[in-house]
């Protein structure tokens, strides 16, 4: 009997509520699901946040499907039982300091961490001792309907040599759990991720990786055994899942998704469409379909503009020709779209003067900055750069086919042989730009990780690690699979780190082998350009969405204005402790997908207080002081924020009964971010 997990890679995110959760999307762009207290799947999800608003964990179901589609649960004729086991770790405190493309063999043996002598994480921490900092519970199984076990250190399986960081930490709150997994009325599995804690012992020293720090992002296996009622042999699959921060904007999907990143590696080397890419290059007679390769490209640029304020990008979305006509006389105004694109870098070319180091399409002393307007995923050291975006091999191809008009224009499109449930559940990860990333970095572009498309390669399997614990050294992506953990050690450690720091950047634009002005100054080298970094998951410029009377008074704002996203959170150490206050971004039009209007909501206002505070304030003239510039911040007197109503009272109520303790910066302090700037507009 052929049976598989679907979805074969699924993403669980995040959340500090602590007694109501969500499921993650069904479909690429779609909203959450609500869900019992057993995960049985509801409606679309309606608040994103709890009572006292904090954000509620979004779990990630797994189901078991025959070859022919049909799904297999408890209730399916023959089934005897269904057991899960998953195996979560955390390797972030173990791995190396992200180098931004530091480390990725793509470029080539010369650059691993070893032959760029990349730092360690805790490099007092030497040999066996490494072990200790990740954060391994060990796996965790359930039989059965309506069952749950979490993943803590009081439920470690028998001989297992599980790790766990120390209960009580001096700076924000200790890791005492990797999450839990249930299974519904019908013994569906849903794994859900952990609180968003983090905290360590020593005061921060970077946002990339500070010592004895840890947080509660984590990766690992997913497996399941079937057995049935008339003896016949049982069946063993293998899925994997990933746990990451929240989707601020699930409905706004990223242009180059992780599903895109994916299908990449599986063309071109796995043979996954053959007919498209075989020998080592793709088949230029191929055709490709309109609605199915192209038209998401270009309703991706123009989602962009709730959460970036990215014009050039959006006039592109406009119409100006007919996209999906691919007669002769239309090819003129395709090909001039696609001379806007920039083509992917060559990796084995060690030249810097690439496609992605281009920011303007000149025509005589016409400029345009080409597409997409994004970073590129290394716009910050001098080493392996890459200052813009492009789009990913496949995509670039596909697009290619469209403006020579080798495509058909067909809405009942064949997909590609990839299940809509394996698309979907990454299909709301970051797949570009990596740097590291928001979810996962750039080792899912390389094809070592994988036993086939969509499929992480298990280096043991299940119970391989029992004895021995976990490898804190091995690099999978020189071959023989992953570990646990393995796909999220290269992010930032705490998360909230990147999230804060990496949302603008800027990108030298003149000089294609130099972003920084020396190795020692985090100064972008002037003249830069203002790009963003991954909008989706972090937003930049949004529109507020506070309707009532009530609300407004609260956020100090009318409805409709672009305003910075993280208003008010106004250091990194304030976002460890308070990314839970941030808004959702959520279409108000979603019945009619073609005239979108998303705006924030359930942002935790009552947290924030606000001054317009006069220009003559700074400038010293108080004729200035006509113009004033809002400014929003922290309230940390919990009185004053209790009178601001029900919610506010039980915000501080929550807030009071956390294990959480003042987090501190090293004196030298954390730095310059990586983009060179604090400016926040």
């Amino acid at each position: 009997m052929n049976l598989t997990i679907k979805p074969s890679i699924g993403v669980a995110r995040l959340g500090n509520s602590r007694g109501q959760f969500c499921l993650s999307p069904d479909s690429i762009g779609g909203l959450p699901y609500e869900a019992d207290q057993y995960g049985n799947q509801q409606g679309p999800v309606r608040k994103f946040k709890d009572e006292a608003g904090q954000v509620r964990r979004q779990g990630q179901p797994f189901k078991i499907f025959h070859e022919d589609g049909t799904e297999l649960t408890l209730d399916s004729p023959n089934v005897a039982s269904i057991q899960w086991t998953v195996h979560l770790a955390n390797k972030k405190a173990a791995w190396y300091q992200y180098s931004e493309l530091e480390g990725n063999l793509l470029y080539g043996s010369q650059n691993s961490y070893t032959n760029r002598n990349v730092a360690l994480r805790n490099p007092n921490v030497a040999g066996d001792d490494r072990q200790t900092l990740i954060v391994d519970p060990g796996p965790r199984s359930v039989t059965g309907p309506r069952q749950s076990v979490p993943f803590d250190a009081h439920n470690v399986p028998s001989g297992y040599p599980a790790q766990f960081p120390p209960e009580k930490v001096d700076h924000g709150s200790p890791v005492k759990t990797l999450g839990d997994l249930l299974t519904d009325d019908q013994g569906r599995l849903i794994v859900l991720g952990g609180y968003g804690h983090a905290g360590g012992n020593k005061p921060l020293t970077s946002y990339g990786g500070s010592d004895t720090w840890h947080d509660d992002i984590s990766d690992g296996p997913v497996y399941c055994t079937v057995t049935f009622n008339d003896g016949s042999p049982s069946v063993s699959m293998q899925a994997w899942v990933i746990v990451g921060s929240p989707d601020y904007a699930p409905e706004i999907v990223n242009i180059s998704a992780l599903s895109d990143t994916m299908l990449d590696v599986g063309i071109r080397y796995f043979n996954l469409v053959p007919e498209m890419f075989s020998n080592g290059s793709f088949n230029e007679s191929y055709t490709a379909n309109y609605q199915r390769d192209i038209l998401p490209i270009i309703t991706r640029l123009g989602r962009y503009q709730w959460v970036a304020n990215i014009q050039p990008m959006l006039a592109f979305t406009s119409n100006i020709f007919d996209f999906s006509d691919n007669s002769e006389a239309n090819r003129n105004n395709r090909e001039n779209y696609f001379s806007y694109f920039r083509q992917p870098n060559d990796k084995s070319n060690p030249s810097p003067d690439q496609p992605q180091e281009q920011l303007f399409r000149e025509n005589g002393p016409d400029i345009f900055p080409m597409l997409p307007l994004n970073s590129g995923s290394n716009s910050v050291s001098n080493m392996n750069i890459v200052k813009f975006l492009a789009l990913n091999d496949t995509q670039y191809f596909l697009l290619g086919q469209w403006a020579k008009g080798i495509f058909v224009s067909d809405p009942d499109f064949q997909p590609y042989p990839v299940s809509p449930e394996d698309m979907a559940s990454v299909g709301n990860c970051v797949g570009l730009p990596m740097c590291p990333g928001i979810e996962v970095t750039w080792s899912l572009q390389n094809k070592e990780i994988y036993a086939g498309p969509f499929r992480i390669l298990d280096e043991r399997g299940p119970g391989g690690y029992q004895h021995t614990g976990l490898t804190p050294s091995r690099d999978e992506s020189e071959g023989g699979g992953c570990e646990p953990g393995d796909l999220t050690k290269r992010m930032a450690c705490p998360w909230q780190a990147d999230f804060f720091q990496c949302t603008i950047q800027y990108v030298n634009f003149t000089n294609p082998s130099q972003n920084k002005t020396n190795s020692a100054n985090p100064i972008p080298l002037p003249p830069t350009y203002y790009a963003y970094w991954w909008p989706p998951q972090s937003p930049w410029d949004v529109l507020t969405g506070d309707f009532t009377l009530g609300a407004q008074i609260m956020s100090h704002l009318p409805a409709g204005q672009q305003m910075n996203y993280a208003r008010g959170i106004n250091s990194f150490v304030q976002m460890v402790e308070h990314w839970s206050a941030l808004a959702f971004i959520r279409d108000n039009n979603a019945s009619d997908k073609g005239f979108p209007f998303f705006t924030e909501t359930e942002r935790t206002n009552e947290l924030f207080s606000y001054k317009e505070v006069p220009v003559g304030f700074v400038s010293g003239n108080s004729e200035d002081n006509e113009t004033t510039i809002p400014v929003f911040y922290i309230e940390d007197n919990w009185r004053k924020v209790k009178e601001r109503g029900e919610r506010a009272v039980k915000l501080v109520k929550f807030l009071e009964s956390r294990s959480f303790n003042e987090i501190k910066v090293a004196p030298e302090g954390l730095g310059l971010p990586r983009s060179g700037t604090r400016a926040r507009r």
